[in-house]
């Protein structure tokens, strides 16, 4: 392989704050509300155009494991409602409209005093004295710059700001390094709700298998056996029936390629359902996901690991931060023997995410929220949905805006502290 190695470069500090967050996802965008709440000066590092992630440039349109949430996921889910946003099919989960929830979490950031910065990509991470992340390097149209904090919180998803600090990580299942397969959603129009009944689905199994014999109907077959329709508001409708193998989120490469394929998918799937006649026929696509929807990559290593031994035993901690009632789900690594997702054989009771899986193991000053938190395979496809994100998120920013105002490593923090912290933020019970 040919190198190019890159010249020394000066590159600016640009401003040194209490709490920078990277990634502005569900749970970045909870982390930061949840900082700068907590009275410290914070900064969120988005390189896509709005808040919300996989919710909003993924498409998402379904938010699940909410219903024992207090705090900020409790507050969206309010807020859904009085902006008319809500969508519920049966269940607690629910159905969102996307473009609402770009501007809700904005103006919660707003409210709060976060400070955002969009098209913005972090590429690097510096320790200082004693292991301590001193600063991180962005890249963006104003160039590289350079940004210190007191505390970091990574919200990437994949775990890339706690790679790029030298931490490690697990990736995939641990025998083989599978990793579940990604999905692109769509929103489409053309149809009426009360002719397609059958096939709007939630939680509910028939009208996914109603919808996938009627695809075989149609003569096509989703690369996801288990295709949903949800009704988002009105006659407007995500459609999720793409499945991606055998893809890392750490390989852009692979990443773009899983891109291209699945919308032409989609679009292939639309189009045969048009052609069967009504009450398809004017069925229209108006938008894709500007991002593949990633189910996993980096579980950065942190102080404790979350393992499927905690989903089987419904363990509880002192310092759990996050109940989890979602199932150990796992979307089929191999196409060739299932193309749906199973519990492998496991049940999951509920159980508590703990704030040491929070907190960086191998670097200091760093907590991890979201999908990249420390855990294993199996416990991951259990705590990797929505509403665990804005919880762990909420955790992680209340967690380092104390340790950052203190002059503390996150591990440093006193349980205490951050339990009455949580609790005067979540309303919860102290």
């Amino acid at each position: 392989m040919e190198i190019f190695y890159e010249s020394r470069q000066e590159v600016p500090v640009a401003e040194a704050c209490d709490v920078i967050v990277c990634g502005g996802g569900p749970a970045g965008a909870a982390a930061a509300v949840a900082a700068a709440r907590a009275g410290a000066r914070t900064r969120l590092f988005e390189m896509h155009g709005c808040l919300g992630g996989t919710w909003t440039s993924g498409l998402l349109s379904w938010i699940l494991d909410v219903a024992n949430k207090p705090g900020l996921m409790a507050e969206i889910i309010a807020e859904c409602k009085r902006r008319g946003a809500y969508a519920p099919r049966g269940g607690t989960d629910f159905a969102y409209d996307v473009e609402a929830m770009k501007l809700l979490l904005e103006d919660l950031c707003g409210a709060a005093g976060v400070r955002l910065h969009y098209f913005t990509h972090v590429v690097a991470a510096v320790r200082g004295k004693d292991n301590r992340l001193a600063l991180v390097v962005t890249e963006s149209k104003s160039g590289r710059q350079a940004w210190r904090a007191a505390a970091f919180i990574d919200a990437t998803g994949d775990g890339d700001l706690g790679a790029q600090a030298g931490c490690g990580y697990g990736l995939g299942r641990e025998d083989t390094g599978q990793c579940q397969p990604m999905s692109l959603e769509c929103h489409f129009i053309g149809v009426r709700a009360a002719d397609i009944e059958p096939f709007i689905g939630g939680g509910q199994a028939e009208p996914k298998r109603r919808l996938l014999a009627e695809m075989a109907r149609a003569g096509v077959e989703p690369s996801y056996h288990a295709p949903t329709i949800f009704r988002i508001r009105d006659d407007l409708f995500c459609l999720a029936a793409n499945h991606q193998y055998k893809v890392l989120a750490t390989d852009a490469a692979g990443i773009t390629q899983a891109t291209i394929e699945a919308r032409a998918e989609l679009h292939r799937l639309v189009e045969a359902l048009r052609r069967l006649g009504p009450p398809w026929a004017e069925m229209r696509i108006v938008a894709t996901g500007e991002q593949i929807g990633v189910r996993e990559g980096r579980r950065i290593h942190g102080l404790y690991r979350v393992t499927i031994d905690d989903l089987v035993e419904g363990r509880s901690h002192e310092d759990g931060i996050c109940n989890v009632r979602f199932p150990i789900d796992v979307h089929a690594v191999d196409p060739a023997r299932s193309k749906g997702f199973d519990s492998a054989g496991k049940r999951a009771r509920p159980y508590d995410v703990p704030l040491r899986a929070l907190i960086a193991k191998d670097v200091d000053g760093l907590l991890m929220a979201g999908r990249c938190i420390s855990g294993d395979f199996l416990a991951h496809s259990s705590y990797r949905v929505g509403g665990d994100a804005v919880t762990t998120g909420q955790a992680a920013g209340v967690t380092a805006a104390l340790a950052a105002k203190s002059g503390r490593t996150p591990r440093e923090v006193p349980w205490a502290d951050v339990k009455a912290a949580i609790g005067q933020l979540a309303a919860l019970p102290k």
